[in-house]
């Protein structure tokens, strides 16, 4: 499933880790450069490449746009509710006790999902086999949909190119309507396989299936979304849902990097803000057991996440607080002007 495009807008702490093809006018397949724009590559791009899965993938496609629609309408309604219990501006003094209270809950309703790398991932016991080209997801923090897939990226120890597309967005929202026809979260590309996605059911089987051995998605991951993929969303008030008013219109030549695991409580409040700044990251992550662990202990001396890198400036940074204020202070319109 995946959030409609209406809504959108709708630790530190230590490791544990359709069938459809788009014509070339309306989608380009290749990576994205760091200020957003889009570098084409090839002129056509296939979601599935076998015609004997059209039916069953089109009776999917249609009960999860069924599920899709009420998930709608309830979505619509939450959305400002959200807004309205979110604390206001992300970039003010804030109560970190109850933003990491809040934070840890989250991480509480979605263990142990997002925690740790699959021991039979491939990319696990092989790192030279990882994919040559960094996958690229346009999504949003908030989004319980997106969440899933970034959980099943930390399970599989992939590495991937995140563009958030918060409410509001000024950039990414636009590369995907024009890539993929509208605006629906989260969205996959896969430059590897010449692949793109919507609806993160059909993302999450197709990332096990191509990087985790051909098997299915982990017991529970996908169920467990309708039943508490929600409460992060709901505990955290929406914050990592809309672009912050006083956010720089300016991308930054080069994409951030952030060291980090999805259900990770610390993690969660540098990607929020990410988000809300709508600044464009690669995403490292470092699960339990991640192949990854000995980049973060060579970068940072330390194996706590998050974990910061600012090719822009220079600035490596591994405590949140000041992740969060560093963010903030460099990438608001008023340092910009």
């Amino acid at each position: 499933m995946s959030s409609p495009s209406f809504c959108f807008p709708l630790a530190n702490g230590n490791l544990r880790h359709p069938i459809a093809s788009f014509p070339a006018s309306t989608f380009r397949s290749g990576r994205i450069s760091g200020n957003g724009a889009w570098i084409r590559e090839r002129g056509r791009i296939y979601v599935k490449s076998s015609n004997s899965e059209a039916k069953t993938e089109e009776e999917t496609s249609s009960t999860e746009s069924t599920t899709s629609g009420n998930a709608s309408s309830f979505l619509s309604v939450l959305c400002p509710l959200l807004k309205l219990f979110s604390g206001g501006d992300p970039s003010r003094q804030r109560n970190h006790a109850l933003e990491v209270a809040t934070s840890s809950l989250a991480s509480i309703a979605r263990l142990p999902w997002g925690s740790r790398v699959s021991s039979l991932s491939r990319y696990n016991q092989d790192v030279s086999s990882r994919p040559p080209l960094r996958l690229q997801l346009f999504e949003f923090e908030a989004c319980p949909f997106c969440r899933r897939v970034r959980e099943a990226m930390t399970e599989l120890d992939l590495s991937v190119e995140v563009y958030p597309c918060p409410k509001g967005s000024v950039r990414h929202r636009e590369i995907v309507r024009r890539s993929g026809g509208k605006e629906m979260f989260p969205f996959l590309i896969d430059p590897n396989t010449d692949t793109s996605m919507y609806e993160s059911g059909d993302i999450v089987k197709y990332l096990f299936n191509q990087y985790g051995n051909g098997r299915g998605p982990s017991t529970g991951l996908l169920e467990s979304t309708f039943f508490t993929g929600w409460m992060p969303t709901l505990i955290r008030a929406g914050r990592g849902m809309s672009l912050w008013d006083k956010a720089s219109t300016d991308p930054p030549p080069e994409m951030l990097e952030l060291f980090s695991y999805e259900n990770n409580s610390y993690a969660r409040l540098v990607r929020e803000a990410l988000c809300e700044l709508e600044l464009p990251y690669v995403l490292h992550n470092i699960g339990e057991g991640s192949t990854r662990m000995r980049s973060l202990l060579n970068v940072s001396g330390s194996d706590k996440v998050p974990f910061l890198v600012d090719p822009n400036t220079g600035v490596q940074l591994g405590d949140y607080q000041k992740i969060l204020a560093y963010l903030f202070k460099t990438y608001s319109s008023a340092a910009s002007a």
